[in-house]
């Protein structure tokens, strides 16, 4: 089943190091199956606290995200990203069709 990592940008807090992320991410994306299902584009908060952008990357199962994010290579990128914006992240299952019906 098809599981989701959904990155959430709260606050950015030093521009250069998200450009420093976003540099390596070729490298950190490379042998992964992952599809971009948004990626920090215009969105608007209906609930909750305020958002800067939201990221929603798609994998084959949740072993697949798991191995994406916890990769040497997306670690390594990834403290740029920490002291680029404060952040949260979460790995979701997809649902099958059956599932929204009950």
């Amino acid at each position: 089943m098809a599981a989701y990592i959904v990155i959430t940008r709260l606050r950015t807090r030093n521009p250069v190091e998200l450009g420093a992320y976003a540099k390596d991410a070729p490298a950190f994306l490379a042998g992964h199956a992952v599809k971009f299902l948004a990626r920090f584009g215009p969105c608007e908060v209906v609930e909750g606290s305020a958002v800067e952008g939201v990221a929603i990357l798609e994998f084959p199962t949740v072993a697949e995200a798991r191995a994406w994010y916890f990769s040497a290579a997306y670690q390594a990128a990834s403290q740029h990203r920490f002291l680029g914006g404060d952040y949260s992240a979460v790995i979701v299952e997809g649902a099958d069709a059956d599932s929204i019906h009950r």
